[in-house]
């Protein structure tokens, strides 16, 4: 039988294997914690596509002439399940009440359904409210969807468009103690989520920059290697967070002013570089 990977002849020896499925689990095991996956497979010519994987899986490879397996990216995997989610969301919009409740239930069922749920929490839990009524609205849902997509697509696009709110977020952080003091709490609950959000969308960012070339092992900042200051970051992060529910104005202030405002700058800085 002749395997072979996204269309390349693949050095693979067949030892033990009777079955399609056993080949399969040996590409996954060899794919773990490479951020690829299976995306689908052609036996025979004929193209099987990620939902009916399970039903290949107990096919003999000695009536098989040729196996070739689709392996994907995560920003592939990614792209593809947001996408169908978006599908999904403009059905539900425009179905009658029975088909929403047809949609509802049949959703986590669905292969972009548990990728979403594993890989892309945040997203697969607002998804899944929105489609249970009790999150945002359909269209609302669509539109962070988009957000994600633009990431996918065009990582640098997005963090050109999010400059002026990074400059403008430091900002607000230096004014954070001020604000608590002051009783404008309100004021300093939307900067602490502003400053969270734009902080998860640049580690998302950076995570679909390494699969474009961005080697974070060659980048530093300030001397510190890319890994260190990303975990020092997400410490101090989780330190403002505390302080500001405990009400520590002293720890805020400092924490927002001389660690994450001029971090978040700096971040910002080397991953808009274009020298990946």
């Amino acid at each position: 039988m002749d395997i072979s990977i996204n269309g390349k002849p693949a050095d693979i020896t067949l030892e033990s294997e009777k079955t399609v499925g056993d080949i399969l689990s040996g590409i996954e095991g060899w794919l773990e914690g490479s951020e690829h996956r299976i995306g689908g497979l052609r036996i025979d010519g004929e193209t099987i596509d990620v939902g009916a994987l399970a039903e290949s899986f107990t096919l003999d490879i000695d009536h098989i002439k040729a196996l070739d397996i689709k392996i994907i990216s995560w920003p592939e995997l990614a792209m593809e399940a947001l996408l169908n989610a978006q599908e999904e969301l403009k059905f539900y919009e425009n179905a009658s009440f029975e088909d929403q409740c047809r949609i509802r239930s049949g959703w986590e069922y669905q292969v972009a359904a548990g990728f979403l749920s594993e890989q892309i929490p945040d997203m697969g839990e607002c998804i899944g409210k929105t489609l249970d009524g009790a999150g945002f609205t359909p269209e609302e849902t669509s539109h962070l969807i988009d957000e994600r997509i633009r990431e996918l697509e065009d990582p640098s696009g997005e963090l050109n468009a999010i400059g002026s709110l990074v400059t403008g977020i430091t900002g607000r952080l230096e004014d954070l103690p001020l604000d608590i003091q002051t009783g404008k709490d309100g004021r300093a609950a939307e900067t602490v989520q502003l400053f969270s959000h734009i902080t998860e969308k640049l580690f998302r960012i950076l995570h679909v920059l390494t699969f474009r070339g961005l080697a974070l092992d060659a980048i530093s900042i300030d001397t510190v290697p890319m890994h260190s200051f990303i975990e020092e970051f997400s410490a101090s992060l989780k330190e403002l967070v505390g302080a500001y529910e405990a009400k520590d104005v002293v720890l805020v202030g400092d924490l927002a002013e001389y660690e994450l405002a001029p971090r978040l700058l700096k971040f910002y800085t080397a991953l808009s570089n274009p020298c990946y």
